[in-house]
């Protein structure tokens, strides 16, 4: 899989036909995404005294997805400003971190929530 993944990227040219409906359906699950986070994350300051630790570290992981929703949002636009493909792949390479951020947030979640103190 590794191998097929590598050679894909290796190709000069690759062309691929856009359905009508990708871009609506694109636009709304992101909004749906980033307005289901920016919920979450309130949900969670507010809940978080009560609940203690682990509710914060919950929501340290729906801050670290609103931002990676809102980091398509700033990279379109960066493509329109700058239209230099070069920097938008430059800063594409990173666009997983605030995922992985998150999810280490989310493990620090359930660690808090299985030893209270």
């Amino acid at each position: 899989m590794l191998l097929a993944s590598l050679l894909l990227l290796l190709q000069s040219e690759t062309r691929a036909n856009e359905p009508s409906f990708f871009k609506p359906i694109f636009l709304i699950l992101l909004v749906a995404g980033a307005l289901g986070w920016l919920i979450a994350m309130v949900l969670g300051f507010q809940r978080a005294r009560a609940f203690g630790p682990s509710a914060r570290w919950f929501t340290y992981a729906a801050i670290c997805l609103l931002i990676y929703h809102l980091q398509f949002v700033l990279l379109a636009l960066f493509i329109v400003v700058q239209n230099n493909t070069d920097m938008v792949l430059n800063l594409g390479a990173f666009f997983n971190l605030f995922v992985v951020i998150g999810s280490i947030c989310a493990i620090m979640g359930f660690i808090k929530l299985t030893n209270p103190e």
